[in-house]
């Protein structure tokens, strides 16, 4: 026996099925057990020469009294059985059906779709996880959107000036001096490190790069991390600091810790003025480590600080790509840190009262 395919008639069809069979067990046992019932009600058990004499036209009666009443039950019951089928197979079906046509407008690239989850129980819990599948399948597809978009937009610039100067030196219009050379290699650097920065973003993102979690000592790579970036901070008098109490331990990769550090560290002395000074600290709270590094430089807004660790997001859009760079380091430390089980935010009291960048690794 085939069974129909849509939902609804399947579950109109399992509550017909159960009311027969119901209705037929009773038809069995009322067929088996109501004559002998019957006639001890009559007073005239198997025993009794009365009993065997009992008018035929009596049991007649009752029989067909009983297939009566059967059979009406029986109308009854079906009727009833339809109407209950019907409507709770609508309340089932008719959800199922919406995600049903939803799932098919998402795969063909709507995925703005969502499904009601008015309700409750499993059929409520199913449409709501639906949507919440449907909205992360959005964000997404809007992030792949917007990836294509951001590295179009980063590639053009230097692109457009590599191709000028090319041209310029084709047609002997620019000459081919050191400084032309020097420019030229300057923009196919500014290339390669766009692709080398997106290329770790993805695999950190996707969790594809390798890293070897152990005990670190966080003292020691701090200080290694301030030491590299001391002459890059002294020709603008920037003074580097440290509060960092020995025996602080972190699981962690070294080599992508000192990167975050190093990027934190690169940030607060690009942002902050001359003169100024860039602190990092470390503090150990219950089963964390927690490593900040604190500038002097323009502070973040509440909507900046909830957006600078996106990928492309620049705190200040007029600055250069070369002097601010292209917004992937930030979103390079907040997946290397997820990827290490740790976490990255930021913190600040407002613009013009400097910011803190700050990691959270869990404790060795």
């Amino acid at each position: 026996m085939r069974l129909p395919r849509r939902l609804r008639s399947r579950l109109v069809l399992s509550h017909l099925v159960v009311a027969l069979a119901a209705l037929g067990t009773v038809l069995v046992a009322v067929s088996l057990v109501g004559p002998g019932y019957f006639a001890e009600a009559m007073g005239h058990g198997p025993e009794d020469p009365v009993g065997q004499e009992m008018d035929a036209a009596t049991l007649m009666a009752f029989q067909d009294a009983v297939r009566t009443a059967l059979v009406a039950a029986l109308a009854i019951a079906l009727g009833a059985a339809v109407v209950v089928a019907l409507a709770l197979s609508s309340r089932i079906a008719t959800p199922v059906s919406r995600l049903v046509d939803a799932a098919r407008r998402i795969a063909a690239g709507h995925y703005a779709e969502r499904v009601p989850t008015s309700g409750e129980g499993e059929v409520a819990d199913l449409a709501e996880t639906f949507n919440a599948m449907a909205g992360s399948l959005e964000a997404t597809e809007r992030r792949r959107l917007e990836l294509v978009g951001d590295v179009a937009h980063e590639l053009r610039t230097p692109l457009a000036t590599i191709d000028g100067y090319i041209e310029g030196l084709q047609d002997g219009v620019v000459e081919p001096t050191p400084e032309t050379w020097l420019l030229l290699r300057r923009e196919t650097g500014r290339l390669s490190r766009l692709v080398s920065d997106l290329s770790e973003l993805w695999r950190a993102q996707a969790r594809q790069l390798p890293l070897t979690v152990t005990n670190v000592d966080i003292a020691t790579v701090a200080g290694d991390v301030i030491e590299q970036f001391r002459p890059q901070a002294e020709p603008r008098r920037i003074s580097l600091t440290a509060d960092i109490p020995a025996g602080i331990a972190a699981r962690a990769d070294r080599d992508r810790l000192a990167q975050i550090l190093g990027n934190y560290l690169s940030n607060g002395i690009r942002y902050s003025p001359d003169g100024a000074s860039v602190s990092l600290a470390v503090r150990r709270r219950d089963d964390e480590v927690i490593v900040s590094v604190r500038d002097t430089g323009p502070g973040l807004t509440a909507e900046q600080r909830a957006h600078v660790f996106d990928r492309f997001y620049r705190i200040d859009p007029s600055r250069s790509r070369a002097l601010g760079g292209a917004g992937i380091g930030l979103a390079i430390v907040a997946a290397l840190a997820e990827a290490m089980s740790g976490r990255a935010w930021a913190e600040s009291d407002g613009p013009g009262a400097g910011s803190t960048f700050l990691i959270a690794l869990p404790a060795a």
